[in-house]
């Protein structure tokens, strides 16, 4: 059984930085992609970043383009969100969750495409 955690949400002041981890565990093949979402208050939940774990390819939505950074570490079987520049419109619930079809070639955002989630972690960028 698959099962997704993350960790690493908290309180951060606009213009700050924030790390977020998720483990990925119980998936038995090497390639498929893990990602990373957000919900709002009030707003449907939104791609932000993802990442196949064989070649590491990557994908983000523009909104978070070049300030936050998304990273595997296959050692740890962990994938690391790392947000910079935050801004008081990235406060959100952050999900992650795995497309066990996935690969290489193929990164979906949407959320249905993405089989197993996390509970999430509650990221608030205060002014």
């Amino acid at each position: 059984q698959v099962h997704v955690a993350e960790s690493g949400g908290g309180l951060v002041q606009a213009g700050g930085s924030l790390t977020l981890s998720c483990t990925v565990s119980g998936v038995t093949f090497r390639t498929y992609v893990i990602g990373w979402f957000r919900q709002a208050p009030g707003k449907e939940r939104e791609f932000v970043a993802c990442i196949s774990t064989s070649r590491h390819t990557t994908n983000y939505a523009d909104t978070v383009k070049g300030r936050f950074t998304i990273t595997r570490d296959s050692a740890r079987n962990t994938v690391n969100l790392q947000m910079n520049s935050l801004k008081i419109d990235d406060t959100a619930v952050y999900f992650c969750a795995a497309d066990l079809d996935g690969s290489d070639y193929y990164l979906a955002w949407t959320p249905s495409d993405y089989e197993d989630w996390g509970q999430g972690t509650q990221v608030t960028v205060s002014s």
